[in-house]
């Protein structure tokens, strides 16, 4: 998975987002999850997150993913308040630009040749 220091980064700049979780567990798994996303290895799903991850196991991971039914309004809140501590200015405003993940599988649930701005070209996606 990730080194501990950028873990311990990705902790702390999860921290407004994790105090809008309300659920002890939840608050543990959603760091471990981030990490499995944006770290290393090529298959994204909680099966081989699971396995690259050494504290938490695929059970738990699939749980957090499947099972969870929550309130993201503390969360959305919190994300508009961190993007207003980066650009807020009266002046300033925010592009959002979507980001495609690339799949290589033509089987998993929603993949399909679009257009990935990132790649600059039609993959699956």
């Amino acid at each position: 998975m990730m080194n501990a220091d950028l873990m311990d980064d990705l902790e702390h700049w999860l921290q407004p987002f994790l105090a809008g979780l309300s659920h002890r567990a939840r608050r543990r798994m959603c760091p471990l999850y981030i990490a499995g996303l944006i770290g290393p290895g090529d298959r994204k799903s909680v099966q081989p997150m699971a396995a690259r991850a050494e504290d938490v196991g695929y059970d738990q991971l699939h749980h957090f993913v499947a099972a969870g039914v929550w309130d993201s309004s503390p969360l959305e809140a919190a994300l508009l308040k961190e993007a207003d501590r980066l650009v807020g200015d009266q002046a300033g405003f925010l592009v959002i630009d979507d980001t495609a993940l690339p799949k290589k599988g033509q089987y998993s649930v929603g993949v399909a040749p679009q257009y990935a701005s990132s790649l600059g070209k039609t993959s699956n996606c």
